[in-house]
């Protein structure tokens, strides 16, 4: 095969890049920006226009450095546009993180049904924010209605992207099944929602595989760029599940992913979905992989959780180190079982929706705000090593209750990529809690991207998938195991206070 390129628009909440990797799935460039949301009288947008022109310039300087065969996109997931027949936005496009408030939702379910049945025929839970495409389409038709009567189609993110570099549209499995209350998992087809919303006629009739061509780029955007006329733009694919397909490439065993940063996502591939009574009402849900399987997934705010104790701690001991794993001091905590650190801080999300957050120590109860304010502070919050070790054992106790959610099955290989696999205290207490799972730390660079470029890669080729397991190499670590005693009555204990 040629030497050829592969373009990756790795499109980050904030963090705009592009990648271009070589046929061996090396990278061999990169470029990357920063675009942060607009603000519209206390709604937050999208900056498209931006993006779009940063896109335009930064191809025409790749395009005199690479030969670029093809283009494709990893996009991060709750986000659609609205758009007419030439790619342009026609209505703001509202971020997910804009706060719509506690009626909004409540008229939402009104209107839609009830959240559990609505959690059980579309593999969705209920989000706070607009984290739910459906709610985020929904608020954008009141708040903006004269726009919306201009809109010719609704495209979901990453084939928002090649639309406008193609003309063509369609949807993909990864982003039609990403807890948008869009998709009926049973049906496979568009939901009821879809209907009342009254979008059907505005959403995409063909489905495509993500690695599959949706054309070639236009001619005025290879006039812009300098790119051939020839160049492929592929389906494109939502980020977490891009993440996930070198594993299942490479995998010949049963597998869960712990991707954990700001959120912690726990994933792990089913044949069908099925939902335990005490996960209704919980963040818990399912995905459509690649190739159209469901993945069970169940996430929590695992590293905003972290961030903000961790934060806390150190400011009243002005430290910033975090001390390496100690036995002795974990079992200690465990044998006494009165310190807790109860979820969460993002209220109403996560394994525990309803749980306010709260510091426990022995029969006393602080609520996370007279600890903030310094009011009363708990004494074990003066032991920096023992604060943190309390913390860590919540994290990983919403870690385990998140595996269990997601169907870990004795004896599964456990991956945890991101910023927990440096936190050797927290991978630690995962094995005390699985001694018969191996845990691996996995460092695989810009995991969304590698996914997305995978794609590109068999888009050009058009090669099996399978036969790609040549290419992908992820570094494992493996975690020593350590079995502390007690630890399950340290967990039922922490279970039974919320």
């Amino acid at each position: 095969m040629e030497n050829y390129h592969i373009a990756v628009l790795d499109i980050g909440k904030t963090n705009k890049k592009i990648f271009i990797y070589n046929p061996e799935l090396k990278i061999v460039g990169q470029e990357f920006t920063r675009i942060p949301e607009i603000e519209d009288n206390r709604i937050l947008l999208d900056d498209v226009e931006s993006l779009k022109s940063w896109i335009l310039d930064t191809f025409s300087k790749l395009s005199k450095q690479f030969d670029i065969k093809v283009i494709t996109t990893s996009a991060h997931g709750a986000t659609y546009s609205l758009v007419d027949e030439s790619a342009n936005s026609v209505v703001p496009q509202v971020a997910y993180n804009t706060d719509p408030g506690e009626k909004f939702h409540d008229e939402f379910f009104n209107r839609f049904g009830d959240p559990v049945e609505l959690q059980k025929s579309t593999a969705t839970p209920n989000f706070n924010l607009l984290i739910n495409p459906a709610k985020g389409i929904l608020y954008t038709k009141e708040k903006y209605a004269h726009q919306f009567r201009k809109v010719k189609r609704i495209l979901l993110y990453p084939q928002f992207f090649g639309f406008w570099l193609t003309g063509n549209a369609c949807a993909d499995p990864t982003y039609v099944g990403n807890h948008t209350y869009l998709w009926n998992f049973e049906k496979r087809d568009w939901s009821d929602v879809v209907d009342k919303l009254g979008i059907r006629h505005l959403l995409p009739r063909s489905f495509k595989n993500p690695w599959e061509s949706l054309g070639v780029i236009k001619e005025d955007i290879a006039e812009r760029t300098g790119l051939s006329k020839a160049t492929i733009v592929t389906t494109g694919i939502h980020d977490s599940n891009a993440s996930m397909l070198p594993y299942m490439i490479s995998m010949q065993e049963p597998f869960l992913l712990n991707s954990t940063g700001t959120w912690c996502v726990i994933m792990n591939e089913k044949e069908d979905v099925k939902f335990k009574n005490e996960e209704l009402g919980k963040v818990v849900f399912y995905n459509l992989n690649a190739f159209w399987k469901p993945i069970k997934t169940a996430i929590f705010l695992g590293g905003m959780e972290f961030e903000h104790y961790a934060g806390m701690l150190q400011r009243i001991h002005n430290r910033s180190d975090y001390p390496a794993f100690r036995e002795e001091v974990y079992q200690q905590v465990i044998d006494d079982c009165e310190e807790f650190i109860l979820p969460s801080v993002a209220k109403g999300i996560g394994q525990f929706p309803d749980s306010r957050p709260r510091i426990v120590e022995r029969s006393a109860v602080f609520s996370l705000e007279e600890v903030e304010s310094g009011k009363s502070i708990p004494a074990f919050f003066r032991d920096y090593e023992k604060a943190l070790a309390v913390l860590n054992l919540s994290l990983a106790i919403q870690t385990k209750v998140s595996f269990d959610r997601a169907d870990m099955t004795e004896g599964m290989q456990v991956f945890t990529e991101g910023g927990f696999s440096r936190n050797d205290s927290y991978n630690t207490l995962m094995t005390s809690f699985y001694p018969h799972s191996d845990f691996y730390l996995t460092d695989l660079k810009e995991a969304s991207a590698f996914g997305a470029a995978i794609t590109g890669k068999m888009a050009v080729e058009k090669i099996d998938v399978k036969s790609l397991g040549s290419f992908i190499s992820i570094d494992k670590k493996h975690v020593p195991k350590n079995k502390l005693t007690g630890i399950g009555n340290y967990f039922q204990k922490f279970v039974s206070l919320i």
